[in-house]
């Protein structure tokens, strides 16, 4: 049996990071997130020495829509996660994966050798990117459920 494929974050990361500036209003993220197709934006850094900050659908759902407040009156800075989880683009999926379920996350920034944002990742595409690396057959496509020995 050959061994199975080592497959880093950097394969399998999405390279196109959608931004936001911390001072925009959570109505202006959520239209360049519908216009994107995306659920997530990068929030950009005020200089060299900050850290990123990262919008998920689920921070507007939980902060301001269950809340019932206006997303004309809420900045991305009040409701961002900041600090973010950052991976380095050659480390092993499966390591990626072990780090992001620790911390209770869905997807994390991808940085180079310099702390550069790259691309970014999902637990999702990690799992079944994993997957299909390790030959794994037990489960149905599509169907998310385990087939019957």
């Amino acid at each position: 049996m050959s061994e199975p494929r080592h497959i880093n974050i950097g394969d399998i990361m999405t390279r196109e990071i959608r931004t936001v500036g911390r001072m925009a209003t959570v109505q202006e993220a959520m239209e360049l997130m519908r216009d994107a197709g995306v659920s997530s934006l990068a929030v950009e850094r005020r200089d060299e020495r900050d850290e990123f900050g990262l919008l998920v659908v689920s921070d507007i759902a939980r902060e301001v829509i269950a809340e019932n407040k206006s997303p004309e009156r809420i900045n991305v800075y009040e409701i961002m996660s900041k600090p973010v989880l950052t991976l380095p683009v050659n480390m092993e999926v499966k390591y990626g994966v072990r780090l992001l379920v620790k911390f209770q996350l869905s997807r994390a920034l991808v940085v180079d050798g310099k702390r550069t944002p790259v691309g970014i990742v999902t637990l999702r595409d990690m799992v079944l990117r994993h997957t299909k690396s390790e030959g794994n057959s037990s489960f149905v496509s599509g169907s998310g459920r385990e087939n019957s020995p």
